[in-house]
Order: C-alpha cells, then sequence, then structure tokens
C-alpha cells in the first residue's frame, strides 16, 4: 500500500472506528477497559462493616468518631500507545505491510478514545525515542497521531521496546491504558512491561506476516536483516529447514503469548492478510466478556 492510498484509508477511518465504538464500546468502554483509578470524593461517618483501611484518621481525630473517606472512579481515561517504526515493520507479504498494518490500527483506536472524550497520546521509537505526543482530546490531536505516523522518518534502525516502556512509566503519571503496537522482534522486555502492568492497564497487539508462518519454497536464498544489516543464507529447498523455521516462529509466539499473559497483559495477535475492523471487535468482545 503506497502513501496515498493508506490516507485515503485512514480518511474514512471515522466510520469504521464509529462502528466499532458504538457496536462494543459505547456503554461497555468501562467493561472493556479497567478505569484509570479512584479519585478521592468526600467523608462520611463511618458504618459497621465498612474497610478500615479508609477511615480517615485526621478527620476522625477532630470530630471524635470515625469517619471514612469515599472515592469515586475517574471519568476520564487516558489512551497512550507506544507504537514501533523500526524497519522491520517496512515489511510485509499480506494485504498490506506491517507498517501500514500499524498505522491503521493505531488510527482506529485512537479514533475509539476520541469518541468518547478520552485523552489521547503516543509514543513512536525505534531503538531511540522517535517522537512524543502528550496526551489530549479531539480529532485534531488524532489527525496530528496519522500524519506523524505516516511522515515521521525514523532515524533509529533498530528497536529497543525496553527504553519506550521505561520513558512511558516514568513520564505517565497517571493510570491508564497502554497499548504496545509492534512486531516484537526485540529483545526481551519482561522486566519493563511488569512494571507498566502494575501501573497500567496494559494491551500488546502483535502485528504479524504469513511469512512468518510459511518460509517459501526456493533455492539457496541470502536474508538481510531490516534493522542490523546481518545476512544469513536460507535453504529453502530444506524441507527441514522450513520445518525447523516455522517451529521457532510458533515457539516464539506461545512464549510472547505466555510471558505476557503472567503478567496481566491481554494480548492480540493480528497479521498484515488480517481485517483489522474486525479483529479489534472480535478482541473487544472477548474482553468485555470476561470483565
Amino acid at each position: 500500500m503506497d502513501t496515498f492510498s493508506l490516507f485515503s484509508r485512514i480518511k474514512n477511518l471515522p466510520l469504521a472506528s464509529a462502528k466499532l465504538v458504538e457496536g462494543l464500546l459505547s456503554g461497555n468502554y468501562r467493561s472493556v477497559f479497567r478505569g484509570p483509578g479512584l479519585e478521592f470524593d468526600e467523608v462520611r461517618e463511618y458504618h459497621e462493616g465498612d474497610d478500615a483501611r479508609f477511615i480517615d484518621w485526621n478527620v476522625s481525630s477532630r470530630l471524635g468518631v470515625p469517619y471514612m473517606k469515599t472515592f469515586r472512579e475517574e471519568r476520564e481515561m487516558i489512551l497512550f500507545m507506544l507504537i514501533d517504526v523500526s524497519a522491520s515493520l517496512q515489511t510485509g507479504t499480506g494485504r498490506m505491510s506491517k507498517q501500514d498494518m500499524v498505522a491503521v490500527v493505531s488510527s482506529l483506536l485512537a479514533f475509539s478514545a476520541v469518541h468518547n472524550n478520552d485523552r489521547v497520546g503516543a509514543v513512536f521509537f525505534s531503538d531511540k525515542i522517535e517522537k512524543w505526543i502528550p496526551p489530549r482530546k479531539g480529532k485534531k490531536q488524532v489527525f496530528r497521531l496519522v500524519e506523524d505516523m505516516m511522515h515521521l522518518p525514523p532515524e533509529g534502525q533498530g528497536s529497543d521496546l525496553a527504553h519506550a516502556i521505561r520513558t512511558v512509566y516514568e513520564s505517565l503519571n497517571r493510570r491508564g491504558i497502554c497499548v504496545i503496537i509492534s512486531d516484537f522482534r526485540v529483545s526481551p522486555s519482561w522486566r519493563e512491561m511488569s512494571l507498566l502492568a502494575k501501573k497500567h492497564d496494559v494491551i500488546a497487539v502483535k502485528i504479524t506476516d504469513p511469512s512468518e508462518k510459511v518460509f517459501p519454497f526456493t533455492g539457496l536464498v541470502q536474508l538481510v536483516d531490516p534493522e542490523t544489516g546481518a545476512r544469513l543464507q536460507a535453504p529453502g529447498g530444506s524441507r527441514k529447514f522450513r520445518h525447523s523455521y516455522r517451529e521457532f516462529w510458533d515457539a516464539y509466539h506461545l512464549l510472547w503469548q505466555r510471558e505476557s499473559r503472567r503478567r496481566g497483559i491481554d494480548t492480540l495477535s493480528m497479521s498484515t492478510n488480517d481485517d483489522p475492523v474486525v479483529k479489534l471487535m472480535q478482541f473487544f468482545e472477548s474482553r468485555r466478556r470476561r470483565r
């Protein structure tokens, strides 16, 4: 997909996103996402059975009877996306490239947040922080994000997810929804992902490609790592090699799912051949049922 056709698709995303929101998120938003937290509301007298951890000891000592702090759920949510823009995302053999799929998915999510009057922000990362977009409301914020996705030339080549997560963890003080969108062809970042999941509701969206399942039946070919330039000879005509290739990526995917879920992180795997709206609707419906 070229830049023009991608822009045409993204320009029409509000309609697709409205369908997504109205079908699943409107009225179920708090059940799909964990709330951002609680804010202090008022104090009231203690009643039998109340949780003693919430007694306001300062007020109680002044009035001579126990008083409780009461809280309410914060109305406004923050959707913050960690978007991988490294060179490995520029590949793809499906209906669109991984990079195009990242753009469509992040745009759908951003429009969904705006539709619900929530703030949305993002960090674009390679092996460095390429750009930070602070969370804000409104469609202008979404179009700014989309524009950056389409025209931001990454300076880095590799992918340092751990650095991106640490940056978000240290910078995003208020609890929010953090969506990591990447092909996850990165060094393990489990410690950082654990920290992020303790503070925020984290969803990991893995962009895959059919070529990661089936290596083409060819002769001896030379593979080039788009991020490091490393080269590897691959005997595509060897059944044993093609079998080992598939086993490796299947095992890697299962490890990614298991380690993410151990940390309370929901996972969504999306191929470059998938319809992103359908996949997101299925994911959110599954998540809603589990809440």
